[in-house]
Order: C-alpha cells, then structure tokens, then sequence
C-alpha cells in the first residue's frame, strides 16, 4: 500500500505493507494471555506462602520461578498487544519484532529467578540442610506440577497456531516448571525421610533447569531478531515449491532473514524468456501464495528473469 504524506511542505511516500487485524487470532491471543496471567498468579502466591511457612529452599526455588512466571506474563501481555497492531507510517513492516524482545525479557526474568533460586538453595546446603515436614509443600508442588502441564498444552497448542515466539517460549516455561516442581517434590518429600540436604540439592537441580531453559529460550529469540535465516530443509521446501509451479524452470537464488517471528524471502527464478510480462507475473504470483500461505513466511518476493540468466 503506497502512502503520500506532505510533512513540513516536502512530499514523501513510503510503502506500508497491507496489513489487517485478524479477530480470530486476536481471540486466540487474548485467551493465551488471559490463561497464562491467571494461572501464574495463583500459582506464585501458593508457593511464596508454602514456601515461607514450611522452610523450604526447594519450595522457594520453585516459587521464585513462579514469581518470575508472573513478570514474564505482564510482559507478553504487553508484548502480543504491541507486535499485533497493524502497519503503519512508522513500522511500515509491521510490530512483530516487538514479540522476540519480548522472547528476550522472558528469558531475563528465567535467568533471574535461576540465580536466586541457586542462591538460596547453595546457603542452605552450606547451612547443613534442613528436614521439611512434606505434607503442605508436596501438595502445593504436585497441584502446581498438575496445573503447569495443563498450561504447556494450552499454550503450545495456540503458539503453534499462531507461529508465536512468546507463546513457544512461555510454553517452554510451563513444560521446565513441571520438572522443577518434580525436583522440588523429591527434595522436600525426601529431606525428612533420608537426609535434610536433599532439600538444597533439589534447589539446585531446579535452579539448573531454569538457566537451561532460559539459554534455550534467549537463542532462539536472539536469532529472531539479528536476522538469522531459515534452516537448509526449510530453503530447500521453499526452492521445491517454486519449481514445482508450471513455467519456472530454474531457481538460481534464494535469500531469507527472520524479521521478527516470520520469514522474508528474496527469490530469483528463471522462465522462459518468449512469455509475455502478464504471463511471467501471473508466475510469480502463484509463488507468492504458495510461499506465503506457509506459517514460517511472512512475504515472498519473486524475481523473474529469462533462461540462462543469473
């Protein structure tokens, strides 16, 4: 969509992409976000109170996870509404890029509640332990264990459908607290039963997990936002849809880059250089909606050039 603006007496026209608000993935979106808020809060303050009154350094390392969980969701929050709106003057690409820094903050906040969960944990050990009565701090860890599994489905379920970094990132989150929460049930569980250390040492598994999961998480959003490009099976599905539309006989060049969550394709094909122009761009249009009706890519754009050219 071609924009003419006159700002301080100079004309200017830049290019917006087209770009309209679908309700059903704005519906989808609002779901994920409301689901991951709520359960997050209810979860954190459960275990910040278990874990205050039974003594727990496994217990804490799993609510300061759950605590960050809740940071992280008021971020998405923020993240999703901003990389939703459509483009415009300023972003004539669009907001998306919003959504991996957001990716980013998210594997802050996991970073953080690592380091105080470890924290925590290692001062206890270097405290000699201490067996915890497991009967509130087991029930808490279980339910939340329950309850975390039930959101990683949810939310990966909406983040496949919506290709969305954040909620694959959040659905990462739910899928290690369901471990951490397991680590922590064994420590506590088995700290009165064997010896007071298991309590610490379960700390520091959980804390592990976490800075794992945040590595994972941070490299995954860094490569969305430097640009990094699509993975050799990908190009080679992009090359094969191309040469697979009637008239294209060759693909000579094909360059990609993540803007955003999404991939833009630079590609160059050869046809037979007799056809007319409307010819050749009916070509390439049929491309463009193949390449584009994939969920990795958000726009294609497609060079035509004559056999023997490169």
């Amino acid at each position: 969509m071609l924009h003419i603006i006159i700002e301080k007496g100079v004309l200017a026209m830049q290019w917006v992409r087209k770009q309209s608000i679908d309700p059903e993935k704005n519906k989808l979106y609002r779901r994920a976000m409301i689901f991951t808020l709520g359960g997050n809060i209810i979860l954190a303050l459960a275990k910040a109170l278990a874990a205050y009154f039974s003594g727990s350094v496994a217990l804490f390392a799993d609510a300061a996870n759950s605590i960050s969980d809740v940071v992280y969701s008021f971020m998405m929050v923020w993240g999703l509404r901003v990389s939703q709106q459509p483009a415009d003057i300023s972003h004539p690409q669009g907001h998306s890029r919003f959504e991996p820094i957001v990716g980013l903050l998210v594997t802050a906040s996991m970073t953080l509640a690592g380091y105080q969960a470890a924290k925590a944990a290692i001062s206890r050990m270097l405290a000699g332990g201490l067996a915890i009565d497991p009967g509130l701090p087991t029930l808490i860890l279980l339910a939340g264990a329950v309850i975390k599994l039930g959101m990683f489905y949810f939310i990966r379920n909406i983040g496949k459908k919506l290709n969305s970094p954040t909620l694959k990132t959040a659905a990462k989150d739910n899928l290690s607290d369901v471990s951490t929460s397991g680590a922590a049930f064994l420590g506590v569980f088995l700290s009165s039963f064997i010896h007071p250390l298991l309590d610490p040492v379960a700390g520091i598994l959980v804390s592990g997990w976490i800075f794992r999961n945040a590595f994972e998480a941070g490299k995954e959003n860094l490569a969305y936002l430097t640009g990094a490009g699509a993975t050799d099976e990908q190009r080679a599905e992009f090359v094969n849809i191309a040469k697979a539309v009637p008239g294209v006989s060759a693909v000579h060049h094909l360059m990609t880059e993540y803007v955003g969550p999404q991939l833009v394709l630079d590609m160059h094909i050869n046809v037979d250089g007799n056809l007319t122009l409307n010819q050749s761009h009916a070509i390439a249009d049929q491309i463009i909606d193949a390449l584009e009706a994939l969920p990795d890519v958000d726009r294609a754009y497609i060079h035509v050039e004559p056999d023997g050219w490169e």
